[in-house]
Order: C-alpha cells, then structure tokens, then sequence
C-alpha cells in the first residue's frame, strides 16, 4: 500500500442526493463544493455519519470565509506576513462583522461558492490523502508510538479497534457481538475505501469508550467519548446542500458582538500531530468553530494488509469539558442547578420518545429571562434575519440527529439514532418580543397540549388499574402511543404558523383539533369493553370502571383547553 492514494479533494468519497433526477453519487471535495446546489443532501449510511461529514465541510469554509470574501480577496483586516496571516484589530473591530456578513449575503444570492474553496484545498491538499505523510484523520507509525506507552506500540499489536466497530451501523467490540447487525460473519470488517473514509470522521465525533489505550500524559485521564456523543445536535436543513451549508455557516461569534477576531484552526492545519496532541493534552476549549468541527476523540494509525484491509490503532486524548462549551452552535443547553454552569442538554435512552417540539424552550427564546441558552445557531440565524439576509417568511427547518448511547458508562457503545424536526416561518421564530410574541405563545399551546397529555396517562393509568394490569408499562406504552398520534399534527400546525396570524384563532384550531385526537384515542381504548372493564373496581377513590375514567378525563380535557379562550 505504499503507493496508494486517495484524496479527498479530488477523488470521490461524499455520498449526495442529486435534487434533479434523486439519484445518489459519490463526488469528491472539489466536486462537492462546486455543486452544492445541485445536490438535495448529504446521503451516507446513517443521518448522523452525514452530520460529522457535514461539520467537516463546515470547517473548510468557516476557515475560508473568514480569511477572504466571496470575490476570493484577503479581507482588508488581515495582513499575510512570512509568519502567516496577522489581524489589525482596530481595524476589525470597525468593519469586520459587517464585511463577513456581506460575504454570506454575496455567496446566498449567488447560489453558489467561490473558486477560492477549491484554492484553498488545492494549497493543503496533501493533507487530504487518506494514504499521505501525514494522513487524513491518523498518524503514521512514528507519530503513533511517540505518543502512546511503549507497550502500546504498533509492533505490540495492541489497542486496535476492529472495522465493525468504527462501522456505527454494527458497532460490534471484541467481547460483545452484534446480533442484529445489518451484516455477519466476515463481512463485519469489510468496507469499500469511500465508506471507510466516512466512519472514520463519523467515529471521530461518536466514539465509544471501550477501548482502552490512550496517548501518555503527566495526568490520568478517561478515554472520551466523542464530542458530538457529549451534544444534542442541532442544525438547519435547507432545499439543497448548498442552503443547507449556508445556513449553518456561522461566520461571526453569536454571542459576543465585539468579540475579537479569531483564527481558524482546523486539524490539518496544525503543522505536526505531536503539535495538536500537546494542545489536545491541556484540555483547552477550542476558540474557533475549524477546530471544534474537526476535533479528535483518538489518535488513529491503520496498517495494511496484503489484502488491502485495515487493522486500526486507536488511542484515547484528553477532550475538553462541555461545561460552559458555548462556542458550540449546533446544541440545546440546561443549566445545572449544583455548578450554575450550562451543559448541552444531551438526549438518552429515557427521552428517546420526547419530540423536539415538546421542547421547545430549549431550542427557542420563549422569555427575556429564560436561564436555557438558545443554540448558536438559532442565535445566528436570528442576525442573518435581523440584517434581511433571509426572508421574513422563509421556512426554517431545524433538524436534530442525535447518536443516543447505552448509557452504560464503560461502553458508550450507539443504542439508537434519533432524527428529528421542526420547521417555523422566520417570522414566527424570530418575532419581536410584544404582547403577542409568538414563541410564548406556542410555549403556553405546548404546555397545555402536555397538560393533556398527562390527562390521557392518568386516564390509561386507570383503564391498566379495571384490567389488573402493570400500570406504569402499559401506561407509558399508551401514552407513547398517544404523542405519535399528536407529533405530525403538531409540527404541521407550527410550520403553518405567520407573522401576520391571528395568534388566539390559529391556538383555537389547534385546541380543537388536539380535542379531536384525544376523542379518538379514547375511542379506540375503549373499543370491545370487556365485562370487567363495564363492571369495574372498588378503588381507593370509589367506584372505577372505563366510563368514570373517561368522564375524568373529559373533564380534565375541558379544564386545560379552556384556560385560554380566544
């Protein structure tokens, strides 16, 4: 394999959709960019593999776009020198947000990017080559034995992970096989060079922690898992991948307006490894999106076979803590209550049921005082509306793709991948803060639609008690149920939302038609009653059988819809 080669920038690694005909493709960096337009979406195995390619390509133009504008020129702030690029201050501090915003305005009406995203991967496309000196995403032998203990060595043959882990849709370690897995046998370890390509930036950002070897530090530290495992990912989706990247271009700090000028630094951009592993090895958060996008969770070395597959070398570093990680755009935040500190507000095996919309505080400013920070992103968007960069009325698609662990905290090991949405009018999600703001509203309509929610499992919760069943599983179970019944209805209602609505009629047809959801999931409860069920039981509060049930909770249903009347 010496004198392999496959480059990202010109050989064709990226699964996409194409928006005319919706067939798929593979199509390299280079291609990628020059098309974006062209394409529906990114199109890998799974949702959130295509996320960490998507911050990938991300970093790449977050570093371009903040060095030069759409025409390919330095930005008159910055100074290339023959120690690299220096910024004047003052002279940032002046014009510099203005002038990274008229970049994203020329770049989005223009529908396309500028030939300086192919100069730029041109200039450091050897440090694409998946097979280079300094390969794409690894380490060659050299660098790997000088950072890991001397037993750990790729001569030892130690601390390799195996293909069917890295490969998210088998996830298999050595010690615990996946039986369900979507391949068998030795199949499991078998992946064409383009996938593998894209398991390992995905594994980069999903890493489990079952492996055991780490790099050498002068303080213990834990194997991390990845860093998009430690987030609740959120992004926006566009009509094309060239919207879509448009959108969560972020050139400009969202919480900072006189926040200094900062340089990005992806991973290749480090002149060594040993240089980005002692960074890694103080635990500093990244100052810049290049570096977050692309940070490591291992230190990688692959050896190859006669028979041309991998045997991969993983070694642990030390991540930064997510605590107060606010340069993290694409996350919903929770206050912790103990430290005050704001950590991203992860998804588990226990919420995996609870649609983003119920959530909807987290992903939205609902009052001046909320102590839940809004994601970057949101934040973001909410400048490019400000500055009418993006129409008033244009549909807002926020996306959640989240890779939920076992919990299990020797493993980490993928247990489920939730995909989710929510689209609102810019108007709506961006609407002055008056009397009638919207998101207050539609906070106080989800509230009462839980509200009821808790009436429907107060109300299976007694139909479990007539029958003499588990009460808790089979109420969760009819409750889950219930919200699959009200998710679609409800992200249709708020995608039909407008600036210029009649906030209290459009609330009122919800409550009706929430009051017709509930009818019918009561209906088909209560179909073919058994004896027992008319009969009843001797409760705790009185007599109970599934009439007096249903009377409580029509009752309840009553109360809580009719808090607010329009």
């Amino acid at each position: 394999m010496d004198n392999k080669s496959f480059n990202l920038v010109t050989d064709p690694w990226i699964k996409v959709i194409e928006k005319q005909s919706n067939h798929e493709r593979t199509v390299s960096l280079i291609e990628l960019f020059k098309s974006s337009q062209s394409y529906r979406q990114l199109a890998g195995e799974m949702h959130s593999q295509d996320l960490a390619v998507l911050r990938l390509l991300l970093a790449i133009l977050t570093t371009v776009y903040t060095r030069f504008d759409a025409e390919g020129k330095l930005y008159p702030w910055l100074e290339m020198g023959t120690k690299g690029l220096t910024v004047d201050q003052e002279m940032y501090d002046d014009d510099g947000q203005h002038d990274l915003l008229a970049t994203w305005k020329s770049l989005y009406q223009t529908g396309h990017f500028s030939a300086i995203v192919t100069q730029y991967l041109e200039e450091y496309q050897e440090r694409f080559d998946f097979f280079g000196k300094q390969p794409f995403y690894q380490v060659t032998t050299e660098d790997y034995d000088a950072v890991v203990p001397e037993k750990k060595r790729v001569a030892a043959g130690k601390g390799q992970v195996s293909v069917k882990q890295i490969n998210r849709r088998v996830s298999e370690s050595a010690h615990t096989p996946a039986i369900f897995a979507s391949k068998s046998g030795n199949a499991k370890n078998e992946l064409p060079l383009d996938e593998l390509v894209r398991w390992v930036i995905a594994y980069q950002n999903f890493t489990g922690v079952t492996d055991k070897t780490k790099v050498v530090t002068a303080e213990k530290f834990s194997n991390p898992a990845g860093w998009l495992y430690r987030i609740n990912p959120v992004f926006v989706k566009g009509e094309s991948l060239f919207e879509t990247l448009m959108l969560n271009l972020v050139l400009i700090n969202t919480r900072k307006s006189d926040a200094e000028y900062v340089f990005q630094k992806p991973v290749w951009e480090y002149a060594t490894v040993h240089d980005y592993v002692e960074r890694r090895k103080k635990q500093i958060l990244p100052d810049n999106l290049a570096e977050l996008y692309t940070a490591w969770s291992r230190v990688l070395h692959i050896e190859w076979h006669d028979n041309g597959q991998p045997m991969i070398f993983s070694a642990g570093i030390p991540m930064f803590a997510a605590d107060s990680a606010l340069i993290e755009p694409m996350t919903t935040w929770r206050r912790d209550k103990k430290t005050n500190e704001y950590r991203p507000a992860i998804k588990s095996l226990q919420t995996l049921g609870i649609a983003m919309w119920r959530n909807f505080g987290q992903y939205v400013k609902v009052k001046q005082a909320d102590d839940i920070h809004e994601p970057g992103l949101v934040i973001w968007l909410r400048k490019l509306k400000k500055a009418h960069l993006i129409a008033r009325n244009a549909p807002l698609i926020l996306n959640s793709v989240a890779l939920i662990s076992d919990g299990n905290a020797t493993s980490q090991s993928p247990a489920a991948e939730l995909i989710d949405d929510m689209q609102l009018q810019a108007d709506v999600l961006f609407d002055p803060e008056t009397v009638d703001y919207w998101p207050t509203r539609i906070e106080g309509v989800i509230e009462q639609t839980q509200a009821v929610g808790k009436d429907y499992y107060h109300f299976v919760s007694d139909i479990g008690t007539i029958r003499n069943l588990e009460i808790r599983p089979f109420a969760s179970a009819m409750s889950a149920k219930f919200y699959d019944r009200l998710n679609e209805p409800f992200k249709e209602w708020l995608a039909g939302l407008t600036g210029k609505d009649d906030r209290d009629a459009k609330i009122n047809l919800w409550k009706d038609q929430l009051k017709e959801i509930t009818n019918e999931a009561v209906a088909d409860v209560m179909k073919s009653p058994s004896p027992r069920d008319i009969k009843g039981i001797s409760g705790e509060k009185g007599p109970l059988n599934i009439f007096i049930a249903k009377n409580r909770l029509m009752h309840n249903l009553r109360k809580h819809l009719d808090l607010e009347k329009g």
